[in-house]
């Protein structure tokens, strides 16, 4: 009895393949080409982003440059600058510190009302910036449910700069709690417990241990907070009582030359604004890249 040899497939049929493979080997796309879905993001962007920017700068060039360096150094601008990036630095600060004692707060501690306290943290990105603005500005006045309380003491946390911090505070927490918080959450809990087995203090465990990794987060969340307080407007006009040279922000700066028909002005003035957005927008990404290389995440 002879054994079943098995045959050879005849000219010119073809064998099958998975259903989900594909000539050559790679998966198939869901999306069209990699030039199609190019050029639509380029198309996309241009429309978006990259013409109105070319409009500004262009409307700047209009000016020469000794008459666009009168428009961005004059004095009121200049203490514009001086409240707005140093408001934004400070509330920054302030966030870093606190957005830290929050999102730690979320991830190591189960308490009730946890899932509510966590809702309230992204409050700042849902509520609109105006509406924030007067809460604030109802709640700090000197008739309001604390400022009638602060003024009589000498303490004034509206229409001052003082107010102004406050604002930038409230907007930007939620930038660095969400940023520390999921890196808090994959933190490695067994190096603390070797810590602890070796001897090391709460404080040792924190600087040395738990400090390191998320310093990257921590920056990351401090830089975008900064950003964002840079260019915010509505939650700042109504507590900032927008008094020259005193509590007067540089996009009120913009609006205000929008509103004299000075548009010259107001554009390079805000060409000022984007060349440090987009300073801080590569000082973000340097930091993301950082956070993601500690972390061993692909790039």
């Amino acid at each position: 009895m002879s054994a079943a040899i098995p045959s050879s497939p005849a000219p010119g049929a073809t064998t099958s393949t998975p259903s989900g493979a594909r000539r050559g080997g790679g998966a198939k796309r869901v999306l069209p080409g990699f030039g199609l879905t190019l050029g639509y993001t380029l198309f996309y962007l241009s429309i978006i982003v990259l013409i109105p920017l070319s409009a500004l700068l262009f409307k700047t060039f209009a000016l020469t440059w000794p008459q666009f360096w009168d428009a961005v150094t004059a004095p009121r601008v200049m203490a514009s600058y001086r409240l707005t990036f140093g408001a934004s630095f400070l509330a920054a600060l302030v966030n870093l510190v606190f957005g830290l004692l929050v999102a730690w707060v979320l991830v190591r501690y189960q308490f009730p009302g946890k899932k509510i306290v966590d809702a309230l943290v992204d409050l700042p990105f849902a509520l609109p910036t105006a509406v924030a603005g007067i809460s604030l500005t109802a709640l700090l006045a000197g008739n309001g449910w604390v400022g009638q309380y602060l003024e009589p003491l000498g303490i004034q946390l509206a229409f001052n700069p003082n107010g102004v911090v406050i604002a930038l505070i409230f907007i930007g927490l939620p930038f660095v709690v969400r940023t520390v918080q999921p890196v808090l959450e994959d933190s490695e809990k067994e190096l603390e417990e070797a810590a602890t087995s070796l001897g090391a203090s709460r404080w040792q465990i924190f600087y040395k241990v738990i400090l390191p990794a998320i310093t990257p987060a921590l920056l990351t969340g401090f830089a975008m907070a900064f950003a964002r307080a840079l260019g915010e407007y509505g939650s700042v006009i109504f507590i900032a009582g927008n008094m020259p040279m005193v509590s007067e922000i540089t996009p009120l700066i913009i609006i205000g030359k929008l509103e004299q028909y000075d548009y010259t002005g107001a554009t390079a003035v805000a060409v000022v604004m984007l060349v440090f957005s987009f300073a801080m927008l590569l000082v973000i990404n340097a930091l993301q890249a950082w956070q993601r290389r500690h972390s061993g995440a692909p790039a």
